[in-house]
């Protein structure tokens, strides 16, 4: 009896660590079974490291959007250019047009006595035109019927031709006779002044003024060249 219960005992403790073993076994299996885990895990790492590449894709997207006003200041710049040439263009050819030599069109012409010097009468030309106009050499005159134009004194000669603008004036001076008692003397009524182009004849028209009266002249008597200022047209 004794025998058969120590087989039994040894039986018992056998099967008791068979089942140990399995239960070993079973949890070294059950770490291996767990050890996959990481290696599922693995392509979920590899699918959150995919994900930054739609996001840098539309960045590289929203950059290209951004930079688009660039290109379109680009084309603004071109516009601004053309926009003001036009106006350079139309300037020139107007100031260009605008310039021509003063005459009875464009000019208001007056004749006053002075009282210094004596003997000495004033012509007043107004440009009344909207542009620019040359006053060339001196005012050929005519009293009344006179045959002759009345002498030009050389000496007045300025070094420019006066230019005027719309509003300004020039000036020129009339010595009616030269010495006392040396010519004979005549009366007149009326004046002409005759305008010269720029080559020296003079145009057809002339300006017809009312003299002051008791204006009286001689063969001796000059008119100057036209003149910046009155005080210059009445030195001579």
């Amino acid at each position: 009896m004794r025998t058969h219960r120590i087989r039994t005992t040894a039986l018992a403790a056998t099967a008791l660590v068979a089942a140990l073993s399995l239960t070993a076994c079973a949890g070294n299996e059950g770490t291996k079974s767990a050890g996959p885990a990481p290696a599922t895990s693995a392509p979920a790492a590899t699918g959150t490291d995919a994900a930054p590449g739609p996001a840098a894709s539309e960045t590289a997207e929203s950059s290209a959007s951004a930079e688009a006003p660039a290109s379109s200041g680009e084309n603004t710049a071109p516009h601004s250019a053309t926009t003001k040439a036009p106006q350079a263009t139309k300037a020139t050819p107007a100031a260009s047009a605008a310039r021509t030599a003063c005459t009875t069109a464009n000019t208001r012409v007056t004749v006053t006595q002075v009282s210094r010097p004596i003997n000495h009468l004033l012509l007043t030309l107004k440009n009344t035109g909207s542009g620019l106009c040359d006053a060339y050499y001196a005012p050929h005159l005519g009293f009344d019927g006179a045959q002759s134009v009345f002498p030009i004194l050389e000496d007045s000669k300025p070094q420019a031709v006066v230019t005027l603008a719309p509003g300004e004036e020039a000036y020129a001076g009339i010595g009616l006779t030269g010495e006392p008692g040396q010519s004979k003397l005549y009366k007149s009524k009326n004046l002409s002044v005759f305008f010269a182009k720029r080559n020296g004849s003079t145009y057809d028209k002339p300006a017809t003024l009312k003299l002051p009266s008791e204006t009286h002249w001689d063969e001796n008597g000059f008119v100057t060249y036209w003149q910046a200022d009155r005080a210059t047209a009445l030195t001579f």
